[in-house]
């Protein structure tokens, strides 16, 4: 190991699942069980602190009542989505994952920070607490008025998806499927284009994950923010909707953005597969790849940890290490890596939230 890397470097990560795995969890105390470290998942606290992870973006994504046939996408090419979902049990559900992340901030004793401003994630950082960012996958939960964006920015809010893959009342995303284009239909509604005025409006970043091609030119041609894409891999190393061709890597470089490396593996492989014996080799070429288009500046982690299947020899947000050391027998430096891990988040974050 290099003895630059026997201290985990900090890690601002761009996307995880915790909270809907903690919604969804269903025997025992959730919030104890994340402080206390769980069993089960990718995420809590003490593996957070083992691999470095000093913090991310905590999305609330509201899932469908139906559940998805991922079977479908190693038989048939693509899975199936579900209709769009109500207003009132997406903001049902949002309100249970918003309050758990509140809950953990609470009962933490300041050891978890839930975060409005980059100020305040490296305040959080600086003293060893996890700096938590509220973000939002796919906003169903907010009305066409936009009335409650507002009150979900008072609550914390500072990042939100506009659509997950489903489509909803603001624009279209990318189906799971195995090979496509993510030229798939239309992009924004209009009342997609006022979200994203509003949010540019708030100091609210707007991730382009699950939007579709032209959704994401659609942001482009609005947006006065950076383009940003929390988790998402290289198209033309694994051709799947979800992934960033490389004209949409060059425009997150001519806005100063940044994309995300996603650890879920279908995301990951040139098969498709979703496999969790997955080399981390693999994950180095996007990063290759990605930096190459985009620019060292504009990259960094998207995990999708606890919301995907990742490589086995990371497993965990304890994992972390591994990848970092993988990189820098690669050839990536120290300054390098710790642009990677934090600092452009962080650089990013100043630029959109503030």
């Amino acid at each position: 190991m290099d003895p630059a890397l026997t201290a985990p470097i900090p890690v601002f990560d761009g996307h995880n699942d915790a909270l809907l795995r903690l919604h969804l969890q269903r025997a025992g105390d959730p919030v104890a069980g994340f402080l206390a470290g769980a069993t089960e998942g990718h995420i809590d606290l003490p593996r957070a602190r083992e691999g470095g992870l000093a913090g991310g973006l905590f999305a609330v994504f509201c899932p469908s009542p139906q559940k998805l046939d991922f079977g479908s996408l190693a038989t048939a090419g693509e899975i199936p989505m579900p209709p769009p979902l109500p207003l009132d049990l997406a903001r049902t559900s949002a309100v249970a994952m918003i309050s758990l992340l509140f809950q953990l901030e609470r009962a933490s004793g300041g050891q978890v920070a839930v975060c409005r401003s980059a100020a305040d994630i490296r305040a959080a950082m600086a003293t060893g607490a996890l700096a938590t960012v509220l973000h939002i996958e796919g906003v169903e939960c907010i009305d066409a008025e936009l009335d409650f964006l507002e009150v979900l920015y008072a609550a914390g809010l500072r990042s939100l998806g506009p659509v997950w893959s489903r489509h909803n009342i603001f624009g279209h995303g990318v189906p799971f499927r195995f090979p496509g284009s993510p030229d798939i239909g239309p992009g924004l509604t209009d009342a997609g284009k006022r979200l994203v005025a509003a949010c540019n409006r708030l100091g609210v970043l707007v991730d382009l994950s699950h939007l579709n091609e032209r959704g994401f030119w659609d942001v482009a041609e609005l947006s006065t923010a950076p383009l940003v894409a929390t988790h998402s891999n290289a198209h033309a190393l694994c051709p799947t909707p979800r992934n960033l061709t490389d004209d949409q890597l060059r425009a997150i470089r001519d806005t100063d953005g940044m994309a995300g490396l996603n650890f879920a593996t279908g995301f990951l492989r040139p098969d498709g597969r979703m496999d969790a014996a997955t080399d981390i080799e693999v994950m180095i070429r996007h990063l290759d790849h990605m930096i190459e288009i985009a620019g060292e500046s504009h990259v960094g982690l998207g995990s999708d940890f606890d919301g995907a299947i990742i490589p086995a020899a990371i497993g965990s947000a304890a994992g972390l290490p591994l990848l970092f050391e993988a990189l820098s027998r690669h050839g990536y430096d120290r300054p390098l890596l710790e642009k990677l891990a934090n600092g452009n988040w962080l650089s990013l974050l100043e630029r959109t939230i503030g």
